[in-house]
């Protein structure tokens, strides 16, 4: 099953699988085509971003250069983790994945476990959305995904029931650090925790 999870992203399809939160509509972050079928499938508007997902910090670096100096220093003290960071984009990178923000980027390194882990170690970065209708609970289990999501997807890879609650989202693209989603984890701890990094 991995196999065919892989090879379905290489060729652009959209993948189910489970994250370190909830399930997710996955798909290569290397092609907007590939982005743009989760956008059809979920019924997103594109002006909404979507997060990158990679394996460790280091990969997140090499695919987003930029993302050093303090917004490095941020991102090694919360990744990984169950946090979505908003971060400067300067070079408008994966402009298909930035929504209307084409100046800032959502990263993800998520604490995967297997299948998932190898999957995204094997394809470098993917976009990834939760697996559930605009509104909708996130889902926590594959048969709380809808039926045509998974009729959809190219390859489906299911595990033990997940948390079900989504990444906390923070924004540190600005002056100040803002919480836009709490979820998984707390956004103040996030904050105080990136302050903290930045001081040493």
């Amino acid at each position: 099953m991995i196999d065919k999870a892989v090879d379905a992203i290489q060729r652009g399809k959209t993948v189910i699988l489970p994250t370190d939160t909830v399930y997710g509509l996955a798909a290569s972050a290397f092609h907007s085509d590939a982005v743009l079928g989760i956008y059809r499938l979920k019924q997103r508007p594109v002006t909404q971003p979507t997060a990158i997902l990679t394996t460790d910090v280091d990969m997140l670096f090499e695919l987003v250069p930029e993302i050093r100096g303090r917004v490095g220093v941020i991102a090694r003290a919360l990744l990984p983790g169950p946090y979505t960071l908003v971060l400067p984009n300067p070079a408008r990178r994966f402009s298909w994945l930035t929504g209307s923000r084409y100046d800032t980027i959502g990263v993800r390194v998520p604490e995967l476990k297997q299948p998932t882990w190898e999957v995204l170690q094997r394809v470098s970065g993917l976009a990834a959305t939760s697996a559930n209708r605009a509104g909708e609970p996130d889902p926590a289990r594959l048969d709380e995904v809808p039926e045509e999501f998974r009729e959809a997807a190219a390859a489906v890879l299911n595990t033990q029931e997940l948390p079900g609650v989504p990444s906390t989202i923070v924004d540190f693209s600005g002056r100040e650090p803002r919480v836009l989603r709490e979820g998984a984890a707390s956004g103040a701890e996030a904050i105080r925790r990136a302050a903290e990094a930045l001081a040493n």
